[in-house]
């Protein structure tokens, strides 16, 4: 009786490796998929940057004049202009469920799940997606922060390392909405449920006003809030607040990872 030959444990060490490119090299083609999407219409790219401007130049340069939010000594307009990075980066996020519904309706989504590619590869490829289309927006928030006097660093690094945060930030927040969206199956309903969270998200976090200002019950939901940690990288990155970069990068790292495991599971939901 013959006995299958078994690979050395050489090969099982060689394996995973390519195991690991082969799944990094999955989730770029989905992200870079995603990404194509955008050449049929540049014009979201234009229409999602309006919000973030007109919250810097109308919201921000009130409350500048008023005072009314205590922000020590740096300016308050310096101290919003990271928060609505982060906010632009929620807005196109939290919606992105919508994409995959469609994509279910009509008939895309099954085809996908039928490759070989693991259903993470598909979710984090989208979840990236949304993160690179955020870029644009950071971009453009940075440039008219600059055009308003606000005080940024311009150190290539530490810009890098912005675009590294906005991108965790709105992978994790698409992949809540695409887990959001394999609980409901329904446009409707995840238009309505985004819509509800969205705002609080944004109240619950750091983005308008300190932590130690806010009541006892709305410090804890802040604590809890990967939007607040997204902030305070942001912070630290463009106007060198002091802030705990090992715990608000571990934290949106494992937010994104967390989110990526749920939409996963909750995705054969989708295509049933």
């Amino acid at each position: 009786m013959s006995v299958a030959p078994v690979a050395p444990p050489s090969a099982w060490v060689d394996s995973r490796p390519r195991a690991a490119l082969r799944l990094f090299s999955r989730i770029g083609t989905f992200c870079l998929v995603e990404l194509q999407k955008l050449r049929h219409d540049r014009t979201e790219l234009i229409t999602r940057a309006i919000q973030p401007i007109l919250w810097l130049v109308i919201f921000g340069q009130t409350f500048s004049r008023i005072r009314a939010i205590p922000t020590g000594n740096v300016p308050y307009l310096d101290y919003l202009a990271p928060g609505i990075i982060a906010q632009s980066a929620l807005f196109v996020a939290i919606f992105y469920g919508i994409q995959i519904i469609w994509e279910r309706d009509a008939g895309i989504l099954t085809k996908l799940l039928v490759t070989p590619s693991p259903r993470s590869a598909l979710v984090a490829g989208k979840a990236f997606a949304a993160g690179v289309r955020t870029i644009s927006q950071a971009i453009v928030v940075i440039i008219v922060a600059a055009l308003l006097g606000v005080h940024l660093t311009w150190n290539p690094l530490k810009l890098l390392a912005v675009l590294v945060v906005v991108v965790l930030g709105a992978a994790f927040f698409s992949c809540l909405s695409m887990t959001i969206a394999g609980l409901v199956l329904r446009r409707d309903r995840l238009m309505g449920i985004g819509q509800a969270i969205t705002m609080p998200l944004f109240f619950a976090s750091s983005a308008l006003y300190p932590i130690a200002i806010m009541p006892g019950w709305l410090k804890v939901l802040s604590h809890a809030n990967p939007l607040t940690y997204e902030v305070s990288a942001l912070r630290g990155l463009l106007i060198g607040q002091p802030t705990n970069y090992l715990l608000d990068f571990a934290v949106l790292i494992v937010a994104a990872f967390a989110g990526i495991c749920a939409a996963s599971a909750l995705l054969s939901r989708l295509a049933r």
